[in-house]
């Protein structure tokens, strides 16, 4: 197997692609849907840590590119009656989820971004995407900023790290809100089954969440499982979870961790403790793939009439010309002696 770090433009199921290989890893992202990163695989053990489009199913998926590779939110989850408050505006986003009456997921999954650029270094491959808004733009319709958030991501034997900026290139305080709806296989060695993985996360509290998913202010008593989540772990399909967490470093980090019991291999999605919150969705505890979606801010941040700490919900923004960024990485802790 050739080990050399790789970059290249290329295809993945019809969809141009960037390509990244090296050690025994290879990714590829799409930059004409929202520069989702599509796939993060071992080809030397034939593992595949995302959950990726079948094939044949790339229409479907770029109609709702969510449950699949690392999709970027921003503003992320739901907004109350697509009403955003900030700096004593209103700015209006179409309702786009009829169940509950909300926004969901924001405006940039699923549009093209730009390549900034691609190679590689001796040790690893890499790749520049970004998105520019400017007034004109589709995204500053709804966001009447002028912005660019540009993504890294680099692929080495460290496995896969992302680094994300976002830039204020307007005159005005902007909104900072932005999440990735991270879904990751369940099982993704293969010959094992789902029923051989557990996980344990960074979780605190658990919001309290009302008939239309948005955050009561109130935090709920944590369950003995979800007590379990922050320990020794229990299955990501124990129970249907649409739950929203804050997030609460250990040791330092903020991170999932999923274990395949069988092979002992362990995926950690380390994820940087600027994201003050997490989202756990599991498709309504269907096995395959659930979704650990790191995120900044609490749902409904803009419009929580509650007087909570910005800290604590993560109601951030960004001043003219100020920078924001963070790291996360996935990668594969071997099995200890």
């Amino acid at each position: 197997m050739n080990n050399q770090a790789q970059a290249h433009e290329g295809i993945y199921q019809g969809e141009p692609a960037v390509w990244l290989r090296a050690a025994n890893y290879e990714a590829a992202v799409l930059p004409g849907v929202g520069a989702n990163l599509i796939a993060f695989r071992d080809t030397a053990n034939q593992y595949r840590f995302l959950h990726e489009p079948e094939e044949h199913a790339m229409e479907s998926f770029k109609a709702n590119p969510i449950i699949h590779g690392i999709p970027v939110l921003f503003p992320p989850n739901r907004y109350e009656d697509g009403d955003f408050h900030w700096n004593g505006s209103i700015y209006r986003f179409p309702v786009n989820e009829a169940a509950t009456g909300n926004h969901l997921h924001g405006f940039v999954h699923n549009i093209p971004w730009n390549v900034d650029g691609f190679g590689t270094t001796a040790t690893e491959s890499w790749v520049t995407l970004s998105l520019t808004v400017a007034e004109g733009h589709s995204v500053y319709t709804y966001i009447p900023h002028a912005f660019t958030i540009q993504l890294r991501y680099s692929l080495s034997s460290n496995g896969l790290s992302q680094h994300v900026l976002i830039r204020n290139d307007g005159d005005t305080p902007m909104p900072r809100l932005l999440a990735f709806h991270t879904a990751i296989n369940a099982p993704f060695v293969p010959g094992s089954s789902s029923s051989d993985y557990r996980f344990n996360m960074t979780i605190g509290e658990r919001w309290e969440l009302d008939q239309r998913m948005l955050p009561t202010g109130q935090f709920q008593t944590l369950t003995q499982d979800e007590i379990n989540m922050k320990a020794e772990g229990l299955s990501p399909f124990f129970e249907s979870m649409d739950n929203h967490y804050t997030a609460v470093p250990q040791n330092g980090r903020n991170r999932m961790e999923l274990t395949d019991l069988r092979s002992k291999l362990t995926l950690v999605y380390d994820v940087g403790t600027s994201f003050k919150q997490w989202m756990i969705w599991n498709n309504g505890a269907t096995p395959g793939f659930f979704c650990p979606e790191p995120q900044i801010n609490l749902v409904n941040a803009p419009n929580m009439k509650q007087e909570l700490d910005r800290e604590l919900i993560g109601l951030y923004g960004l001043e003219p010309g100020e920078i924001w960024e963070e790291t996360s990485r996935l990668y594969v802790k071997a099995p200890q002696q």
